[in-house]
């Protein structure tokens, strides 16, 4: 399914072959293994001079710095893009993937470098947060009338990876925010990746991740693959039509029909990029949020120094205190 279609509309497809998840399933998984972080390959090397022009082009590409330690990370992630193309050297790749015409094969190559780990309900302190702070109040402004908006609400996971991130707020959001009371929730995910884009945009994970997911969620929002599809697990139909897929840079500024947001989640992405591809990324997520709009960054990302637009509500959570980005065109935001 190409990135930017609603997943579920050939929901058809695996009828049959995934059933309700047993709640009590046990399982015990390390989320955080990545076997392409295994090495680099003893017959691929990069003189320092060329892992330079490869910092140059990757950072131009995404924003993204490499560091000088990242020698390794190249060498290994690209290992296997040579081997497909039949290319033997970094330096002929390289003059491979820079010329002007090859736009397909650089987003290739960033597919092969970017680090997409993630996992259901990550930082789990954020999702509290959207369950006893912000959906109570949303739904106290709903019923007096305090929200422009009303009764939608649109969410941004920007650097989504692998559909965990969007599929656990969507979640959430069904649960707490549902559909039959009136809500009209949509989520945007977006990554830079066209390789797990389409993972996600399929909706199916190893069922050994069901211990990422609350119980009552589980059972209520996954299925469980059976004969061909066992040791699998899919999001329901419901939860994958909430979602929207597409590929977008974050470093690179963005007209997205579907804001402004009430929340944006950015969450350990900011930080691969250097000081000044992080400011870009933060203005054009900010410039995307309604008025008071939230804003979810990693662990290991502080905001405090980078836009004055943002107001720190706790470590990781910020509130936009800015404007709603009017688009062009319009006469007030809506």
């Amino acid at each position: 399914m190409p990135a930017g279609t609603a997943p579920g509309k050939d929901k058809d497809r695996d009828a049959g072959k995934f059933r309700n998840v047993d709640v009590d399933v046990d399982v015990d998984v390390d989320v955080d293994f990545d076997p392409a972080a295994l090495g680099r390959p003893s017959q691929l090397s990069v003189s320092p001079a060329l892992f330079q022009k490869f910092q140059k082009l990757i950072y131009a590409e995404t924003g993204i710095w490499l560091g000088s330690s990242k020698t390794a990370l190249l060498c290994g992630r690209l290992f296997r893009r040579l081997r497909t193309l039949g290319i033997t050297s970094l330096k002929d790749y390289y003059e491979r993937v820079a010329g002007p015409e090859q736009h397909e094969e650089r987003a290739r190559m960033i597919d092969a470098i970017t680090t997409n780990e993630t996992r259901f309900f990550r930082e789990p302190r954020h999702f509290d947060f959207l369950a006893q702070r912000v959906f109570p109040r949303w739904r106290v402004e709903a019923e007096h009338g305090l929200r422009p908006q009303g009764k939608r609400i649109r969410i941004w996971s920007a650097g989504c990876s692998s559909g965990e991130e969007p599929y656990s707020v969507a979640m959430l959001l069904a649960r707490h925010l549902p559909a039959e009371q009136g809500w009209d929730v949509r989520l945007l995910a977006t990554d830079i990746s066209n390789r797990v884009l389409e993972k996600a945009s399929k909706a199916v994970y190893p069922v050994a991740k069901a211990a990422e997911i609350p119980k009552d969620l589980l059972h209520c929002f996954m299925l469980r693959g059976v004969n061909e599809r066992q040791g699998e697990m899919k999001v329901k139909v419901e939860i994958q039509q909430m979602v929207d897929f597409r590929r977008l840079n974050l470093d690179q500024a963005s007209d997205l029909s579907e804001g402004p947001f009430d929340a944006i989640f950015c969450r350990n992405v900011l930080i691969y990029f250097d000081a000044a591809s992080k400011g870009r990324v933060v203005t054009n997520l900010v410039r995307h949020l309604m008025a008071n709009g939230l804003l979810f960054v990693g662990h290991a990302e502080n905001l405090t120094s980078v836009s004055a637009q943002l107001r720190s509500l706790e470590p990781t959570i910020y509130a936009y205190t800015g404007n709603a980005y009017t688009k062009p065109g319009d006469n007030q935001a809506h």
